[in-house]
């Protein structure tokens, strides 16, 4: 009799890296928008107007780059922000179908006024660990996006985005 695999089990899945960033993921964008409901600002609309705030006049091609968020999905990001007016699109002097985004003021005004609830979030996303722990995953799952980055469906590009990696001057 041929030996039979073990029955799969929900520890398989519950056990997985994979299920446990997605879960982590789901958790982390919760904490977000609870923390940050008085703004009405989902957690990648925020990474949109910091990119935008430290590149003025940046495109939406090398938006999605900087911020590694898929170009087709962040038309309607960046539609949002501009119908709550933080951002405002202006045709490039060189090609009038290129838009280049720009931070409104009340843009810079939110970008100001949220800090204390972005910070508030992600500290409670690993306020159950030990501090040393903290600074243990931190550094792991940065290693772990740098090493992957290539096989994401929308590579984070360090040329793009050199103060997120930590390489500026």
């Amino acid at each position: 009799m041929p030996n039979r695999p073990p029955p799969v089990t929900m520890d398989a899945v519950y056990t997985r890296p994979g299920y446990l960033f997605r879960r982590m993921q789901q958790i982390a964008v919760a904490i977000f928008v609870e923390e940050c409901k008085a703004f009405d600002l989902t957690p990648v609309q925020y990474a949109a107007l910091v990119a935008i705030r430290t590149h003025p006049g940046i495109d939406a091609t090398r938006l999605s780059a900087v911020i590694a968020f898929d170009r087709s999905t962040l038309g309607s990001v960046i539609e949002r922000l501009e119908a709550k007016a933080y951002i405002e699109r202006r045709p490039s002097r060189e090609d009038k179908r290129v838009k280049l985004l720009y931070l409104t003021k009340a843009g810079e005004a939110l970008l100001r006024d949220i800090v204390p609830a972005v910070d508030r979030a992600q500290a409670r996303m690993l306020q159950p660990l030990k501090a040393s722990d903290r600074k243990t995953l931190l550094a792991l799952l940065t290693q772990l996006v740098d090493l992957n980055n290539e096989a994401s469906r929308v590579p984070l590009r360090a040329e793009d985005a050199l103060e997120h990696l930590g390489k500026s001057n």
